[in-house]
Parts: C-alpha cells; sequence; structure tokens
C-alpha cells in the first residue's frame, strides 16, 4: 500500500474551527461517565478542520459521483517496482507492499474531494470530541462487516492503532501526540491526546487503517500463528470494497469488487468503486509499462516525462481516436522534488559544500534537452501552494515567528530572497561553478589535477542513488555539472527490493525523493523534517535533518491557533529550509498527465480536489468499449 500523508484540502479561515463537526441530529449526546469531559458532547456526522461543512447530516451522496453508475467491467493499470508482501503495517520497513491492498481496507472516516479538510464517517456513524481537542470519541457502525461476517468492533481500531504505531516508524511519528487508544462502549472507541490544542489530531485519528483483530491473532492454512510483525503474502481478510481474488508474488494482482460489501449504500461509497476488476501489471520502469499501454495490455497510463508524452503517443490509436489523451490541474498540494544529500556522510554536512551541489546543476539545459522546456524548477517546499512558499524578505508575523531563532538559521534567512542558481547558458554556467569552487575552497576543498579533494588529499566522490530509468536519466545529467567540479561522481540505478532497503538504512549519497503537502500542513512534518525521525529508519527525513529551529517550526506549524499563524510558520520553515541546502532541486509541473483507451465515462465535472479521480467515481462505459476494441 503506497502509504503518503493524508490528501487534505483545504479553504477557509482555521478561525472557524468551532465548532469542528456538523451535529448528527438524532444520537443522543454521550454520557458523561463516558466521555469522562463535559456533561454532554453532540454527536457529529462529519470532522472539518475549519468548521464549516457541505454535506448534512441526511445527505444522500457526493455531488461528483454518479449515483447511477453501471457496475461491471475490468480495468488494467500498472505498477513499478515487485511486491512480495500484504502486510501494510511494514510499509516502509520490511518487503515492498502491493499498493492495491490499501482497497480491502477502510478507515473510521473517508475525506470528500469536493471540500477542504472534510471527512464523513466510513466504519464510524458518529464522532465527538471537546472544544479543547484533547480526546475524541467515534462510535462504530452497527452494521460493519469484515469480509468473513463478523462484525468490525472497538478492539480492532485498537489493534490496529497499536499495530501500526508499534511497527511503523512512520506511523509511530504520525501518531506520536496520541496517547491512548481504549474502548468505551460496545461500539465507541476513544482516542486520548497527549495535549489540547493539536488541531489536526482528531482528524489524523479518523485514518487509522482498520485491520482484523480476530484474523491476525489467528492461523493460516497451514496452522502457523500470523505475526503482523512480519511481511506475508497470505491473502488478508479485509471490510472494504474490494478484496484480493488472485496474484502472482511480484508480477500482477488481480480485487474483485464485494457485491455485498456492508457500506455499499453509505453516502460516502454511492456511486464510487464501479469497477467488478482492478487488476495491476508490475514492471520495471516505464518503457515497458508504456509499451504495454500501446498493446492495449493496460488501459491507463499515468506519464511522468514530458519528453515521453511529447514524442510517445503519436501511434494508430491515438490518431484514431481510441487512445484520450488528458491534463488534470493538481489543485490540492504543493511538493518539493529533488535529489536529498546525506548529512549522514561527513562530506556533506558544511552547508557551503551542499549549496555548491545546487550550483552544479544545469536546471535550464536539462530542462530544454530533457524536458522540452516544461518544467518549472522547485523553488520552495511547498511549491503549487503559493500562499505557503517563501517569497521576498520574511515580515509581520513570519518575522515575528523567526526573530527568536535569529542565532539558530543562516544569516540570509533575513537578508536575501532564496533564489536557485540560474544556468543554460555558457556564461552563467561558468560563474556558477567559479562560485561552487569558491565555497568549496572555504569548506576545505581543492583541486588538484583537476580532481577535487579533501583536507586529506582524498579525492571526493559521490554516488547518486537511482531507481528507475527516469532518475536515471536525469541524474545522468547532473553528473556532467559535478564533474566539472572535479568531483568523483557515479550513478547507480538498483531494483526495487534493493532500492527501499538502501532507503530505509539512509545508505546512500544523493538520491531523487519528493516530499508532498497538503494543503494543510500538520504532524507529518516531524517525519520528513524533525530532529528525532532522522536517525529512525524508514523515516522520510532522507537527509537526516537535526536542526533545533527547524524543530521548532514544526512546532509552530502544528500547534498554529488560526490559519494566519500557520501560513507564517510554514513560510518560515520553507525559508529555513532552503537557505541550509538540504537538497538539489529539481522540477515541478502543475498537471497530471494520463492517456487512456476510451472505454471508461466519468461525471462531470470531475472532483476539484480528486485530479483525475480515477478509478474511483469512473465507470465502464460498454458503448465506447464497443468501438475501441474493448472487453466487457
Amino acid at each position: 500500500m503506497a502509504i503518503t500523508r493524508r490528501q487534505l484540502l483545504q479553504s477557509g479561515s482555521i478561525a472557524a474551527l468551532s465548532p469542528a463537526f456538523a451535529t448528527l441530529a438524532g444520537l443522543p449526546a454521550i454520557e458523561a461517565a463516558r466521555a469522562e469531559g463535559p456533561a454532554e458532547l453532540p454527536w457529529r456526522h462529519a470532522l472539518s478542520l475549519f468548521g464549516d461543512v457541505k454535506y448534512p447530516p441526511d445527505f444522500k451522496r457526493f455531488d461528483y459521483v454518479n449515483p447511477d453508475a453501471p457496475k461491471g467491467g475490468v480495468v488494467r493499470e500498472y505498477a513499478i517496482g515487485t511486491f512480495d508482501s500484504f502486510n501494510v503495517v511494514l510499509q516502509g520497513v520490511k518487503g515492498s507492499i502491493a499498493g492495491a491492498v490499501s482497497l480491502i481496507y477502510e478507515q473510521l472516516t473517508n475525506q470528500s474531494l469536493d471540500e477542504a479538510e472534510t471527512s464523513y464517517g466510513q466504519l464510524a456513524e458518529a464522532v465527538a470530541f471537546p472544544d479543547d481537542r484533547s480526546y475524541v470519541i467515534y462510535r462504530l457502525y452497527a452494521q460493519a462487516r469484515w469480509h468473513d461476517g463478523k462484525p468490525v468492533t472497538p478492539e480492532d481500531v485498537i489493534f490496529s492503532f497499536d499495530a501500526l504505531k508499534k511497527n511503523s516508524p512512520m506511523f509511530s511519528a504520525y501518531f506520536q501526540h496520541i496517547a491512548k487508544c481504549e474502548k468505551i462502549g460496545d461500539r465507541d472507541v476513544k482516542f486520548t491526546f497527549d495535549s489540547p490544542g493539536n488541531r489536526e489530531l482528531p482528524m489524523i485519528t479518523g485514518q487509522v487503517i482498520v485491520m482484523p483483530k480476530h484474523w491476525w491473532e489467528g492461523t493460516d492454512s497451514q496452522g502457523r500463528k500470523r505475526d503482523i510483525s512480519q511481511t506475508t503474502l497470505e491473502i488478508p481478510l479485509g471490510s472494504g470494497p474490494y478484496r484480493i481474488k488472485e496474484f502472482v508474488a511480484g508480477r500482477s494482482l488481480v480485487l474483485e469488487r464485494v457485491k455485498d460489501h456492508w457500506g455499499k449504500d453509505l453516502p460516502v461509497n454511492i456511486g464510487q468503486h464501479n469497477f467488478d476488476q482492478l487488476r495491476w501489471d508490475y514492471f520495471r520502469d516505464d518503457l515497458p509499462a508504456r509499451e504495454a499501454f500501446k498493446a492495449d495490455a493496460i488501459d491507463w497510463m499515468p506519464e511522468r516525462s514530458a519528453k515521453e508524452w511529447s514524442v510517445s503517443y503519436d501511434f494508430p490509436a491515438v490518431r484514431e481516436k481510441k487512445v484520450v489523451k488528458e491534463l488534470f490541474p493538481i489543485r490540492s498540494s504543493g511538493r518539493m522534488q529533488g535529489w536529498a544529500i546525506n548529512l549522514r556522510r561527513p562530506q556533506f554536512q558544511d552547508a557551503r559544500v551542499r549549496r555548491a551541489l545546487n550550483l552544479a546543476f544545469d536546471f535550464e539545459e536539462e530542462n530544454r534537452v530533457l524536458s522540452t522546456g516544461e518544467y518549472k524548477r522547485d523553488n520552495s517546499y511547498f511549491d503549487g501552494i503559493p500562499e505557503f512558499m517563501a517569497t521576498g524578505l520574511p515580515e509581520g508575523k513570519e518575522l515575528e515567528i523567526l526573530e527568536p531563532l535569529r542565532d539558530k538559521v543562516p544569516a540570509e534567512v533575513f537578508t536575501t530572497p532564496y533564489q536557485n542558481p540560474v544556468n543554460g547558458n555558457p556564461e552563467n554556467v561558468r560563474t556558477n561553478l567559479r562560485e561552487a569552487l569558491r565555497l568549496l575552497k572555504e569548506a576545505g576543498f581543492e583541486t588538484r589535477d583537476r580532481k577535487l579533494v579533501d583536507t586529506k588529499g582524498q579525492p571526493v566522490t559521490l554516488e547518486i542513488l537511482c531507481r528507475d530509468q527516469g532518475d536515471e536519466r536525469i541524474s545522468l545529467f547532473y553528473k556532467q555539472g559535478l564533474e566539472r567540479l572535479g568531483v568523483t561522481a557515479s550513478v547507480r540505478t538498483v531494483d526495487d527490493v534493493q532500492y527501499q532497503n538502501r532507503i530505509r538504512s539512509f545508505d546512500f549519497d544523493l538520491t531523487a525523493t519528493i516530499w508532498g503537502q497538503s494543503l494543510s500542513p500538520g504532524n507529518e512534518q516531524r517525519d520528513f523534517f524533525g530532529s528525532p525521525s532522522a536517525d529512525r529508519p524508514g523515516s522520510r527525513n532522507l537527509p537526516g535533518i537535526k536542526n533545533p529551529a527547524i524543530d521548532a517550526l514544526i512546532d509552530r506549524i502544528i500547534f498554529a491557533k488560526d490559519r494566519a499563524e500557520l501560513v507564517a510558520a510554514c513560510k518560515a520553515m520553507d525559508r529555513v529550509l532552503l537557505w541550509n541546502f538540504y537538497v538539489v532541486p529539481q522540477f515541478t509541473y502543475g498537471f497530471q498527465r494520463y492517456a487512456r483507451w476510451d472505454r471508461f465515462s466519468h461525471p462531470d465535472p470531475l472532483p476539484a480536489y480528486g485530479v483525475s479521480g480515477f478509478p474511483t467515481v469512473w465507470w465502464w462505459d460498454a458503448d465506447k468499449a464497443a468501438k475501441t476494441g474493448g472487453r466487457s
């Protein structure tokens, strides 16, 4: 399962937080003795970071779905790499998880895709918490069932929370402020937080992936006791809209729709999960996957490469309009993509060295030669969310937040707007390389016989770790700039298993990565950039950042009292991260490219924050399929 930071979406003001749930009419208040809080807490049907929710307690469906969408058909997709486990608890820790396994499970809440920061009940029919958000209580649907017919219980929620927090570094960090999870009623489960005021925690608890305790504590077909701390290819039990039908380890996976799914008539599910089967075939990289798409062995092709998008989709099916090319705007997230520099390596601990590495990347020429000039360079850790991007000099609330940290951050934070170096022509390249060499000399390096050497006279070597040909292609271009500095650079592409193992153990010099940011940054920043995550295997703090100033700014983000403070704290953290040169920024693009065989239909318009919404709200169109030679 490709577990990512929740895709929470927002607009408006955090000042509107209270009340954060819409009241669910007809449900009694929680008894004071059970709530351990005020005499009465109202049950709510929805959770929003900003107060108002779009859909009322008696809503029938989301507006962006087609309630009459036909059920049926098969969708063939692809995945890169391999898989050897279905145990989602161990994502990023052990084995390679089959991403699609997420569809067999459910969470307590499900996020809508046409409003900001709002979730509605999935396994939970109602939720309540006090004004100080010191705890939250969920009430499970009485009819919630596992695929074996047994009810979903508070014990399952507690088991899942404990397993995730104990075995997954990612979830351990994400859930670190959740002190306790306990059963307080036949269908009620309570999460208690380590302190009040953390605005995200009620929503975070709703994202717990709920797994069946009775199944995981049972035995397999050979009588062996199951162990949630180990990888497994035994088909797991779920409660979601799909179940695993069949698979070939590392090569293919087929899910089938659960036609008697307990929650198929819930408002959050109407008009969704319309395909009878979802199939994924695994490929080493994009090249064979692209050829399989052209040969009509795959229905849906996300295209990462701007160059391939422009040159590889001129084949007969495109010209005959049997294949459709589409661009979907990305409205719901920002990101930083670049080569993470491993500060655990002594040669990279000096910020001047890291800055020199950035000067050596000729982005403009790379963009022209490899990417048809389509990209722009990442200039922020929140690129794509303008309100969080550090621009100009700090002022107002941002300056107020940074001032106490003045002696802990680079002086340029207060004096110079951050801007990546501009190359693209011989003069600029020479200027930037001279500046890079000056910085390296200041840091104690020198050039001998056109080779950069350290204070001991040893040549400076650097390996860029890659996971596929896309990474390799741009890294080989970057290698040329590094060699002009005298660095002995190499590019190494490894298979998926090796790559994951090396990333988990931080065994790399530089490697390409992406930090995705939602419209509401929060607790996940600790795992991205916080000091405690720097040495925790499997964390997303790939550079190994241990910076007290950044830790303090993360706290300001998490405990922001209003929207203005959140925005200012994000800008401040962005600025400090940039001026420490923890990454060599690559590029960004405001759209996702998709090519597909024209056999499907979708609601119009698609959800504002769901990018393509595929395959969740799409459906098999028999008329279109007949025209393209599709399958039934």
